[in-house]
């Protein structure tokens, strides 16, 4: 049985679909990041990091538990435990890793600072906006390319890497986009979201999330709480 740490976030979906997708045993644990309950120490205590999600897996691969943090980590690691959506031949594999370290490195970090600057933020910020809404436009591009070129994002197959991105791209209103610019990246988006899998994983721990905008969640997410040494 795989304990899962998380929520309903781009990160956490990733590893909710991954675990659908692997048809592996798991537990969800809600992990209620408004509320503060990743600064609780039996938390940082497999997320050192203070990040969702975190798995602890009781059949690790010497027979004894193992916790990982990171998401990318934690798909590599199941994708190696089922064998399974990371490439069988070494080009493959690493091929696979660039497009998620694409991902970890640009649609994640991007993406998230298109969605603070335009949605949470108390103030508006016209130079932020408009950098981070034409660096994620920059990056559909890089991905609407891609697929267009391969059909995945890492080749033929679909692997993590496809895994890992999709999550971020369910927010493209909110991110500026505009679908007609990317009709390949929208043939990809779509042709995912018809997964049973995918259906199923971004179904958990939807009912949960709420709206970060209320002053609590604004000072824990984005103020002192997040920045406290621990």
């Amino acid at each position: 049985m795989i304990d899962v740490y998380s929520t309903a976030t781009p990160n956490g979906h990733k590893v909710h679909i991954m675990l659908e997708e692997c048809g592996l045993p798991y537990r969800v644990h809600h992990i209620d990041i408004g509320a503060g309950d990743q600064f609780k120490p039996d938390f940082l205590a497999i997320s050192p990091n203070n990040k969702i999600p975190a798995i602890v897996d009781a059949d690790g691969p010497d027979g004894k538990p193992i916790s990982l943090f990171e998401s990318g980590a934690i798909l590599v690691y199941l994708a190696s435990k089922v064998g399974k959506f990371l490439g069988n031949s070494d080009r493959e594999k690493f091929n696979t890793l660039q497009w998620l370290m694409f991902q970890m490195g640009g649609v994640g970090p991007m993406l998230g600072q298109a969605h603070h600057f335009r949605i949470y933020a108390p103030e508006k910020i016209e130079y932020a906006i408009n950098r981070y809404t034409n660096e994620t436009r920059r990056l559909y591009g890089v991905i609407d390319k891609q697929v267009k070129k391969s059909g995945y994002l890492a080749g033929e197959e679909y692997t993590i890497a496809d895994i890992a991105t999709f999550p971020w791209l369910r927010s493209w209103k909110n991110q500026g986009i505009d679908w007609t610019e990317f009709p390949d990246a929208k043939r990809w988006f779509d042709e995912i979201s018809e997964r049973p899998a995918v259906q199923r994983g971004v179904e958990v721990l939807a009912n949960l999330r709420k709206p970060l905008l209320d002053d609590k969640s604004r000072e824990t997410l984005f103020g002192g709480t997040q920045y406290a040494k621990r």
